[in-house]
């Protein structure tokens, strides 16, 4: 369950078939934690409360090791009101410019809900680099290469959200067969 469309379309396209996706639209509270996983819990909880059906949420995270974790679960305020440009700028004249994506996918029932959890380390540039992607994808580096300079593919199958995705999949399918056996 996500608000932006393009988003279960990627969902979707991950799942290939295996678990049905849906887009609704649903407004959910702006949750504020220190860490991502009670912020993903609890759009959840507060969507499943409404819709009373299985779902998934997510929340994702970039922290930043030489700003003691900034902007960690408040990533996208900060991308819109500093952007690249400015994490670049705090950066300046840091050794240590080791940085980590996480998603948290929140899969909620009536039998509660779970999470599962997918990281990313990389390096932050000294300038953006790349087209393609989106937010920190041109700063965010991995192996010589910056998110925005990836194949689409290449990104998608080692990001973040696809190793929280991943590990929600296992699990679902895991369960899911269990119970038809």
């Amino acid at each position: 369950m996500t608000n932006n469309p393009h988003k279960a379309e990627e969902i979707a396209g991950f799942f290939g078939g295996t678990i049905e996706v849906e887009h609704v639209p649903l407004e959910i509270p702006e949750y504020r934690d220190d860490e991502i996983g009670p912020i993903a819990r609890e759009k959840a909880r507060y969507a499943h409360g409404i819709l009373r059906r299985p779902l998934i949420v997510d929340d994702t995270g970039f922290s930043v090791r030489a700003l003691s974790g900034f902007p960690g679960p408040y990533a996208a305020y900060v991308y819109r009101t500093l952007g690249n440009r400015g994490i670049l700028r705090l950066l300046e004249g840091s050794d240590d410019r080791s940085a980590r994506f996480v998603t948290v996918i929140a899969f909620a029932d009536v039998d509660g809900i779970r999470l599962f959890e997918g990281r990313l380390d990389g390096t932050i540039t000294t300038s953006p680099r790349g087209e393609k992607g989106f937010g920190y994808d041109p700063i965010f580096e991995i192996g010589g290469q910056t998110l925005a300079e990836m194949p689409l593919e290449m990104k998608n199958r080692l990001s973040h959200r696809s190793r929280a995705l991943s590990a929600f999949q296992e699990w679902y399918l895991d369960r899911s067969f269990g119970e038809n056996r």
